[in-house]
């Protein structure tokens, strides 16, 4: 078994590291819930600061160990979540199809993004709630395609209470998050001579790689 970021203990191949985000009552503690114990409840309880679920999935015969971090969505308590960001592998961005501002404030939680998560983070758009009546609906499935497309993300409609898309979210971040972590396991080392790391791209016998060795 190769060593590297999401590696882990033999009873599974990756563990990854998955950070739900989004304004406060848009549905990310219930998509959670359903996901990992396939259950869904109609009480709204607001998350105060960090939950967490473990599930373990089977990927492309590879042994997934997801550790899923739910985010309070108030503004006063993002000075908490922001550490979470840092090990985040994968962020799922939630908004609430009936409520215009929780999609419009999506920009917002990708400016977050981009200030506290590693730049090679993968990120999905999420628009929850999909089962309520179109005459509730305040945001267009086109308008959250035209959203992803734009931060080249993939994106998906969901629904907690009907079980619409939710393992097909988390199991296709997932996937792309598994993919990227077996190429980086995959990628040879530079080979070293002396614990001089030899790039290919230059000529080792010219004056200057000779230079850099004597210094």
């Amino acid at each position: 078994m190769a060593s590297g970021a999401g590696r882990a203990r033999a009873d599974y191949d990756y563990l990854i590291k998955l950070l739900l985000i989004g304004d406060s009552g848009v549905g990310k503690s219930c998509l959670l819930l359903r996901f990992s114990d396939d259950s869904f409840t109609t009480s709204f309880i607001t998350t105060i600061g960090i939950d967490f679920k473990i599930r373990t999935v089977d990927l492309d015969g590879k042994r997934i160990k997801l550790q899923i971090w739910d985010t309070a969505g108030q503004e006063r308590f993002r000075t908490i979540t922001t550490a979470y960001y840092r090990g985040a592998m994968g962020i799922l961005l939630v908004y609430d199809v009936t409520d215009e501002s929780s999609f419009n404030n999506i920009r917002n939680w990708i400016r977050n993004i981009e200030q506290h998560a590693s730049d090679n983070v993968n990120k999905i758009l999420v628009g929850n709630k999909a089962d309520m009546d179109e005459s509730k609906r305040a945001v267009s499935t086109e308008r959250g395609q035209a959203l992803a497309n734009e931060f080249g993300i993939k994106f998906f409609e969901t629904s907690a209470k009907t079980n619409l898309n939710v393992e097909k979210v988390f199991f296709t971040i997932a996937g792309d998050i598994k993919r990227r972590l077996a190429e980086t396991d995959s990628r040879p080392e530079p080979p070293r001579i002396n614990n001089i790391v030899l790039d290919p791209s230059k000529d080792q016998g010219s004056d200057k790689a000779k230079s850099t060795c004597c210094t």
